[in-house]
């Protein structure tokens, strides 16, 4: 299906008169080599777009969208041209741009039709005369194939392109006078032959026959050996074409016409009743997108996908049509004669599925890869198997994109309803990034469902269907959801400034606090506003310190190995801590390891924790980033050492003692006080990480609760992303259901993290259910260098699996979901094009966002067994599906104002009026007028509508307004209401009055 250009390349931004004309071309087909790295674009337009321009789009796609992969791009225009074109037309409009395709391709042929002379006879006839030299004689069937193909192929014409000769220029007086001698010589030598010869030729033979630089070439060309030039006496040096043809057995009537039907190549070679053309074959056929340029004689199947024919020169036509195999398309030519197109296209049409045996070329002019040289086609049926959900119980897809989520999804809301509605599911839900401008369309087709549902029923004498059983659209979205319910100063207990402070830092092995081991601690004491004293001690962690750390931190193995382990550290530094509040910069990275150490130990412990990044970000809110380098450079605290627990230690206390000024400045005294100024910032909810989440709307209240979430994300929460803090989330929370999503959900990157039981534990707590997707969604996380916890798919399994126990512990539904970005696994290349675009390194390795069938996700689970797999993909996504209402995306009322007995109201000044202009006795015209308005008006809830009109016109005519220039049926009822005199009565029965 053609899609709009700047819907497969979203991203692609043109000059602005180059992005005019392309906001009208569709594309047809993307295709690709296997290798990957050449694109061919096959576009149309109704407009003529200059191949100028066509090459500055190549290079801006190249440039902007593939700069960092060795792609090359390569669009084929088709045009649709209106009938306004003729093929003199076009060739005026378009010459420059077939000129600078042919530099490109040869400076012979370029070179050749710069200068040729060109004339068209009829509509299809068209002749370049060039002269006559030998790179003319040796090219001038290529230029002539190129323009037929630029004509025919690309611009829709049928154009016969001639060549023909003249005299090349320039020539010297005596080389002049030579030719003219021997012209002269020429003409009297044929003409005393001929009459010679007339006396025992047929007369056909009298004609003059071709010179030798003439005719030579063109009995060649028509088949005659070399030796066969040479007549008997008696008719000429050469023969007439007519004798020769006579002598050969051609009846002379078909060989003057050219026809030579006898040496024909029937279109069948084969008694094989499924051999189209050709010969039969039973060569195994091979994937298109294995065919790597000029392979030679290749076995392909496929369906055709479009069909196109041209007459050319010879009495011949050329049929172009496009096979795919679902895998790619290739364009396959083949040449016959006029006379045998309706036989071959009996078999060969859009949509029948051929097999095919021919030759691979690369045309040298546009580099397109085709098929040629045909052997044998023959008819095969269909091998395609539309993807069909025949399990007996449905799954329900929860998590689903359309092309509404910017620069991601690439179906439309339609498709994926249909289909879901198609394969029985009994439900879809449409959750788009952020937004919901995806609902309507998705309404429209619902109802267009319903109603046939409906009609189904009646047709069958059914009772009636049961809204809520009948197929539901499921309207959510997939928030950036901000986490703001961490609060500045965590386990505040009432304490003040005045109170102890501990700053410390701490460097680990790694960034989970359950997988890796401390191995510094630094820590400053602040008393009354200052620095007081120090802690810092090395830990043993007990395992080799990572590379990417000791480059980090300059710690190594050596000086660890001497070290205490935690189990003596920790107490030492707790016992330096005693009852102080403890500060840090991003404290919950250093506090989850201390608590995790704790939990080990067995210590029971209380923590009051202040977080200086928190605090950094209400008090410099205008500083772009808030890292310990960075807020140390803005408040001039030396920094050295970066990365050492005892050194960032020391700068964060720096950093601590000067905020507790600015803090009490700021009216917070207290660190009560100091939380209350975090609570739903907006200015630190634009700063806080974002993360994926599901959020359904289960009725009309949580519709409604929806749409206020995408409202205030984008008015209010707005940075990069319409985000959605979870404090704001909690005050609206009715009515919605909350899924953690996939893996750049929440939960999904805390269990990456290694982050605590205790946080695991309060991330699942906030969600209804939990997610868990197949494994090729997740397969890249392989490849990452950032993400450690996964290195195999074992890995991504066992994070499923994981997830599955979390769900059973704390009594959560675990529903599979797709994650759909695109409706069929090969639409991925819509999708790769879009994350080209966004500069991704592993575009071109998509992840199989597509909707599956409930037994491609059966298949997908099966590690988790058969139980548990029925239960993720059917059992849980139903019992999420049957919470949920069937509902319209927007309240089915027009809700207008509300003036009792308006509609009343409305018919008696109607009629009353009218009464006035008319008398008792109506005219049939102007009752019937009435009737027809008022029944549209006051049934549509509009009549109060008119009412407030008839007022305001009352008003504007009072205060001296002209009211409207040319009224609809509706201004023009008002006016009539008003009492207006001016009214012109009989436009106004035409729909047509001036008030």
């Amino acid at each position: 299906m053609a899609k709009q250009f700047f819907e497969v390349f979203p991203a692609l931004k043109l000059e602005q008169k180059i992005q005019d004309l392309f906001e009208q071309v569709k594309v047809e087909k993307v295709s690709a080599t296997k290798s990957r790295d050449y694109i061919r674009v096959t576009i149309s337009s109704s407009y003529l777009i200059p191949k100028e321009t066509v090459y500055k789009v190549e290079t801006e796609i190249k440039k902007q969208l593939f700069a960092y992969q060795p792609v090359a791009v390569k669009l084929y225009e088709r045009f649709r041209l209106s009938q306004q074109y003729t093929p003199e037309k076009l060739m005026d409009a378009y010459k420059e741009s077939i000129l600078l395709e042919l530099k490109a391709y040869s400076p012979v042929e370029y070179h050749l039709f710069k200068g040729a002379e060109i004339a068209f006879r009829g509509t299809e006839g068209l002749t370049l005369t060039v002269e006559d030299t030998t790179p003319a004689r040796s090219k001038a069937s290529e230029l002539s194939r190129i323009i037929e193909k630029i004509f025919n192929e690309r611009c829709g014409f049928s154009v016969i392109c001639r060549m023909e000769y003249k005299e090349k220029k320039n020539r010297s007086t005596q080389e002049e006078d030579l030719v003219i001698a021997r012209q002269v010589a020429e003409i009297a030598r044929r003409a005393a032959l001929g009459a010679e010869g007339n006396s025992t030729a047929p007369a056909d033979s009298a004609k003059p026959q071709p010179s030798a630089a003439q005719g030579g070439k063109e009995e060649k060309k028509e088949g005659f050996a070399p030796g066969q030039s040479k007549a008997p006496a008696g008719t000429g040096a050469t023969g007439s074409f007519s004798a020769q043809t006579e002598r050969r057995g051609f009846p002379r009537g078909e060989a003057a016409k050219g026809g030579r039907t006898d040496f024909k190549r029937p279109l069948k070679r084969s008694d094989h009743p499924d051999v189209i053309y050709g010969r039969d074959f039973q060569e195994e056929a091979i994937p298109i997108e294995d065919i790597e340029g000029e392979m030679g004689e290749v076995v392909i199947r496929g369906k055709i996908i479009s069909f196109d024919s041209r007459e050319i020169r010879n009495q011949k036509t050329i049929l172009m049509f496009d096979v795919t195999d679902f895998t790619d398309t290739i364009t396959i030519k083949i040449f016959i004669h006029n006379e045998q197109v309706a036989e071959m296209t009996e078999g060969i049409k859009k949509g029948a599925f051929i097999k095919l045996k021919g030759i691979t070329s690369i045309d040298k002019f546009d580099n397109e890869l085709t098929i040629g040289s045909v052997i044998g086609v023959k008819k095969i049926p269909d091998f395609t198997t539309s993807r069909k959900d025949n399990s007996l119980k449905k799954r329900v897809e929860l998590h689903c994109h359309t092309k509404m989520s910017d620069m991601d999804g690439v179906s439309e809301a339609k498709d994926l309803v249909k289909r879901a509605y198609g394969w029985g599911h009994p439900a879809i839900a449409i959750t788009d990034h952020g937004v919901v401008q995806a609902f309507p369309d998705a309404n429209h087709v619902w109802e267009d469902l319903w109603k046939a549902e409906k009609g189904r029923c009646k047709e069958a004498g059914e009772p009636a269907p049961d809204k809520q059983d009948f197929f539901k659209i499921i309207y959510g979205m997939e928030a950036y959801l901000v986490d703001d319910l961490q609060e500045l100063v965590m386990g505040e207990a009432g304490q003040d400034f005045s109170s102890d402070f501990v700053v410390f830092d701490i460097e680990t092995t790694g960034f989970s606090p359950v997988n890796n081991r401390i191995i510094e601690i630094g820590a400053v004491k602040v008393k009354q506003g200052e620095i007081a004293e120090k802690f810092s001690a090395f830990v043993n962690p007990d395992v080799p310190i990572p590379f990417e750390i000791e480059k980090l931190t300059g710690i190594n193995d050596s000086i660890v190995k001497d070290a205490p382990y935690i189990e003596q550290v920790l107490p030492e530094f707790l016992a330096f801590c005693q009852d102080a509040v403890l500060v840090a910069h991003n404290a919950g990275f250093d506090m989850s390891f201390i608590k995790e150490n704790v939990l080990r130990q067995g210590l029971s412990r209380r923590f009051t924790c202040a977080d200086t990044l928190g605090i950094a970000r209400i008090l410099l809110p205008h500083q772009a980033k808030h890292t310990l380098d960075a807020v140390a450079k803005t408040l001039g605290v030396s920094l050295e050492n970066h990365h050492r627990a005892v050194d960032d230690a020391q700068a964060t206390a720096e950093i601590f003692v000067k905020f507790i000024p600015m803090l009490k400045q700021a009216g917070a005294d207290t660190l009560a006080k100091v939380n209350a100024m975090g609570n739903s910032s907006p200015e630190i909810i634009k700063r806080l990480p974002s993360y994926h989440a599901i959020i359904l709307a289960e009725n009309n209240v949580g519709r409604e609760n929806l749409y206020t979430l995408v409202s205030e994300s984008h008015l209010t929460y707005y940075s990069k992303r319409p985000r959605v803090p979870k404090s704001f989330l909690m005050k609206h929370r009715e009515g919605l259901i909350l899924g953690s999503a996939c893996e750049a959900g929440e939960l999904y990157r805390a269990l990456l993290d290694g982050k605590g039981e205790a946080e695991i534990a309060r991330i699942v707590n906030f969600y209804d259910y939990l997610e868990i997707q197949p494994v090729g969604n997740n397969r890249f996380m392989i490849e990452s260098e950032k993400i450690t916890a996964i290195n195999s798919i074992e890995d991504i399994q066992e994070m499923n699996r994981r997830i599955v126990r979390l769900g059973e512990q704390f009594g959560k539904p675990v529903a599979a979901t797709c994650d759909v970005h695109f409706l069929e696994p090969e639409d991925e290349v819509y999708r790769r094009i879009i994350m080209a675009g966004k500069h991704f390194a592993d575009a071109d390795n998509q992840a199989p966002l597509y909707l599956r069938t409930t037994e491609e996700m059966l298949e997908e689970f099966s590690y988790l067994g058969r139980e548990k797999a029925e239960e993720v993909v059917i059992t849980n996504t139903n019992r999420i599906a049957d919470r949920i209402d069937v509902m319209a995306p927007v309240r089915p009322d027009k809700c207008p104002p509300v003036i009792p007995d308006s509609d009343k109201t409305l018919t008696d000044i109607c009629y009353n009026r009218a009464h006035e202009l008319y008398g008792e006795e109506l005219p049939e015209i102007v009752q019937k007028r009435l009737e027809k308005e008022l029944n549209s008006i006051i049934t549509n809830g509009f009549a109060v509508m008119y009412i407030i009109a008839q007022k305001l016109v009352w008003k504007s005519v009072e205060d001296g307004y002209l009211v409207g220039s040319r009224g609809s049926v509706g201004s023009s009822l008002v006016a009539f209401m008003a009492g207006i005199t001016e009214v012109n009565h009989n436009a106004l029965l035409q729909h047509d009055i001036g008030v």
